[in-house]
C-alpha cells in the first residue's frame, strides 16, 4: 500500500466478506450433517485463509439481507474487473458510481490533506484549513499527515488505476449498473450524487 500498489484480489475480496458478515448483511445457510460434511461444510468467513480464492467462494450458497439497514457503500472497492466479477455474485450491488475528477486535482488535494488522527477528522489547508495551522479545531492536538498521502504514491496509485478502469467501468455499464459524475469539489459533486441516489431509491438525501 505505501508504494501504491493494490492489495491481491484474494485478499480484498476475504476481508470486504469477513467485515459484511460480522454485521450479519450475508450469512452462511446450515447444512445438514452428513459423512461428507467434513469435505462439503461451507467454511465461515473469519476462518478463511489464502488457500481460498474468489473463485472457491464461488462454489458456495451465501444468503443475504434484504433489510434497508443492510445497505451499504464500499469506498474504492471493487478496482478491477476481476474483484468485481469475484464479489458480484456474493453481495448484490445495486449502483455504481465512477466520479470524474481531473488527476491534477486529486494530487494537489491529497498534497494539502491533514488529519487528526484519534478522530478521524480531515482537513485541507486550501479549502477546509484548520483554524490554528496544524493543530486540531477541537482538541488541539498536533494534526499529522497520512503515510500514502505522497504525491508520487498517489501518481502510481493513478496509473495503476487508469489501467484497471477501463474494463472495471465497462463490466458495470454492461450491467446497466454505472453512473458516472464530473466535477473537482464535493460541493459540485454532492448535490448531483444526492439527487441520483433520492432518485433511484426514493429516499430523501441526509
Amino acid at each position: 500500500m505505501k508504494t501504491g500498489a493494490l492489495v491481491p484480489d484474494n485478499m480484498i475480496v476475504r476481508l470486504i466478506l469477513s467485515e459484511i458478515k460480522k454485521r450479519g448483511f450475508i450469512t452462511t445457510p446450515p447444512m445438514p450433517y452428513t459423512l461428507n460434511s467434513a469435505s462439503t461444510a461451507i467454511p465461515s468467513l473469519e476462518f478463511i485463509d489464502d488457500s481460498f480464492s474468489p473463485d472457491t467462494l464461488h462454489a458456495f450458497d451465501y444468503h443475504y439481507s434484504d433489510s434497508p439497514s443492510a445497505s451499504f457503500i464500499l469506498d474504492g472497492f471493487p478496482r478491477t474487473a476481476v474483484q468485481a466479477q469475484s464479489i458480484d455474485s456474493l453481495i448484490p450491488i445495486n449502483m455504481v458510481v465512477n466520479i470524474d475528477t481531473p488527476k491534477e486535482v486529486i494530487v494537489e488535494r491529497i498534497s494539502n490533506r491533514w488529519v487528526h488522527a484519534p478522530s478521524g477528522r480531515v482537513y485541507n489547508t486550501t479549502f477546509n484549513p484548520p483554524k490554528v495551522p496544524g493543530k486540531d479545531d477541537i482538541t488541539g492536538e498536533p494534526l499529522t499527515r497520512r503515510s500514502d498521502d505522497d504525491p508520487s504514491v498517489w501518481n502510481e496509485r493513478l496509473k495503476a488505476f487508469e489501467k484497471t478502469s477501463i474494463p472495471l467501468l465497462e463490466y458495470y455499464d454492461r450491467k446497466g449498473l454505472l453512473w458516472t459524475v464530473k466535477g473537482n469539489s464535493s460541493d459540485e459533486i454532492s448535490p448531483k450524487l444526492f439527487n441520483e441516489f433520492g432518485g433511484r431509491f426514493g429516499t430523501a438525501a441526509t
